[in-house]
């Protein structure tokens, strides 16, 4: 008989290496996530944070427990001698050798499972983390949790420094370097859910003084994607933004630029006409809603809530003194406009606002996110009235009628709805479009619907009966912006930086303003 087994004390040293390894891994995950260096990660996971990192802390002592009781045994056995097994027949019959008990070869096949794992989790961690801010870039899955909002109080400090969609539903595409489904992001952004926190900076407000635009030295539409338009009260003039950052104004009797009234950080995602017919309110992914003027382009004053996320959509109330902004960490802003302040700062979405409105009297206001739901807000509360599933999928437009008692929303289930502001019920729902209905827009007189799709075309849909009564399509991709002119003809802004007009029956489509010149 021999005794000692040096490759069996050579695993158990090996074993209980590993099982010092686990209890190291247990105490990394039960720290705060600190990675070194300062760099504070965040996990892309839809797991709570504590929850990862209580199993993680579970499977680690567990794994530990396990290595070490089988160095244990592996040690305590290669100290026997080894045993035989008796002569099975006659007392010529050899002895042979007794082999490994069955519970050793689980324990066994149990360690390298644990050794397998330690080394896949040191790759790829459980909830896999990445660095903090970089969270953005993460698709939208699920809903995530929401944190207290930040202070509404404003402060007067240095200048600092959505959502038409960014790939059609079944294969149309977005802007192209935005390659992505449509509940995950709006063009140029991938936007993570999520409320702010409670520690982040609250939103502020700057005067700055009056610097005009640089008139442009010639007449050249956008670079990229138009995703709003707006005409003025008048009908005289159009406003556009586009992922190029660029906010133009043009001038729709003589089908011209009259000038480009600047830029965002980031792309732009809406701009639109004050009622005092002097100014215009623009917002884009920077976070900034931008005051400018229409005669100059001039910026008068910067409300600035990039520590929200990027600004998706705005709304301005009928006597141009309140304004609300919905952004992607799905809160939703209130601004005093006329006093150059914050109102409210107010949280429930988890996810991205993508769709605001107020209503007519300005003391109202709806919002809709990525996942479907609706909330209708008091303003001047700054709390929620009530909320409710509006669609399956992105609530990506919205627009009250002239009473407030109703309002319209398009979502990325395709579908158009007419609800009851006040009981939140359903009154008519319109079918047709075979993409994510992104844009809609009200006629004056409210018996009409405009709307753009993803799928390419926009259509024009009767109020009071749900028919479709005409459709514009012209093979220019996903349709992210849409409006009536004066004498009622539908003007649309497509992914080529195009913005054309069609007659009300939609035939014979005409390019009022190109995109710019390669």
């Amino acid at each position: 008989m021999k005794s000692g087994r040096p490759f069996d004390r050579l695993v158990a040293a090996l074993m209980l290496a590993v099982a010092l390894i686990c209890l190291r891994g247990a105490f990394l995950a039960a720290g705060p996530g600190d990675l070194g260096g300062g760099e504070t990660m965040v996990r892309a996971t839809p797991i709570p944070e504590d929850t990862v990192s209580f199993l993680r802390v579970a499977v680690y002592l567990v794994a530990a427990l396990v290595l070490g009781f089988g160095a244990w045994r592996r040690w305590r056995g290669a100290s026997r001698p080894t045993a035989t097994q008796a002569p099975v027949f006659g007392r010529d019959a050899s002895p042979v050798q007794a082999g490994r008990p069955r519970r050793m070869h689980v324990l066994d096949v149990l360690v390298a499972v644990i050794v397998v794992g330690v080394v896949f989790d040191h790759f790829v961690p459980i909830g896999a983390r990445v660095p903090a801010g970089d969270d953005e870039r993460l698709p939208v899955e699920a809903p995530t949790e929401t944190a207290a909002p930040p202070s509404a109080t404003s402060t007067e400090t240095s200048p600092a420094g959505q959502d038409a969609a960014a790939a059609a539903e079944q294969g149309a595409a977005g802007p192209e370097e935005r390659e992505q489904t449509v509940e995950e992001a709006a063009p140029g952004s991938a936007p993570s859910p999520g409320a702010p926190a409670a520690d982040t900076l609250p939103p502020r407000t700057t005067a700055l003084p009056a610097q005009p635009a640089p008139m442009p030295s010639h007449a050249d539409g956008h670079r990229d994607a138009v995703v709003w338009l707006s005409v003025s009260p008048d009908g005289g003039l159009l406003l556009s933004a586009s992922t190029d950052r660029a906010i133009k104004l043009w001038d729709m009797d003589t089908a011209s630029l009259r000038r480009e009234l600047g830029t965002h950080k980031e792309m732009a995602r809406q701009a639109l006409f004050m009622p005092d017919g002097v100014h215009a309110l623009t917002a884009g992914d920077d976070g900034e809603i931008v005051l400018r003027t229409l005669a100059e382009g001039a910026v008068v004053h910067v409300f600035a809530a990039d520590a929200l996320g990027a600004a998706n959509k705005i709304a301005i109330s009928p006597d141009g003194r309140v304004a609300v902004s919905g952004h992607r960490s799905g809160g939703v802003v209130v601004w005093d406009i006329e006093n150059r302040r914050v109102r409210h700062v107010m949280t429930g979405h988890a996810w991205p606002v993508v769709s605001v409105a107020l209503s007519p009297d300005g003391r109202r206001a709806v919002s809709g996110s990525i996942d479907g739901v609706l909330k209708l807000w008091d303003i001047d509360a700054g709390h929620q009235a009530r909320d409710w599933l509006g669609h399956e999928r992105g609530a990506y437009g919205a627009a009250f009628t002239a009473d407030g008692l109703r309002l319209v929303t398009g979502s990325g289930d395709f579908s158009i709805k007419l609800w009851d502001v006040e009981a939140g019920t359903e009154i008519r729902r319109f079918d047709g479009h075979s993409g994510t209905v992104y844009a809609l827009v009200l006629s004056a007189d409210e018996r009409r619907i405009l709307s753009g799709s993803l799928d390419g075309t926009a259509r024009i849909w009767d109020v009071d009966t749900g028919r479709e009564i005409a459709q514009f399509a012209d093979g220019g991709g996903p349709v992210y912006a849409v409006a009536f002119a004066a004498d009622g003809s539908v003007l649309t802004g497509n992914r080529s930086g195009a913005i054309k007009a069609w007659p009300p029956d939609g035939k014979g489509a005409k390019t009022l303003f190109p995109p710019a010149r390669e």
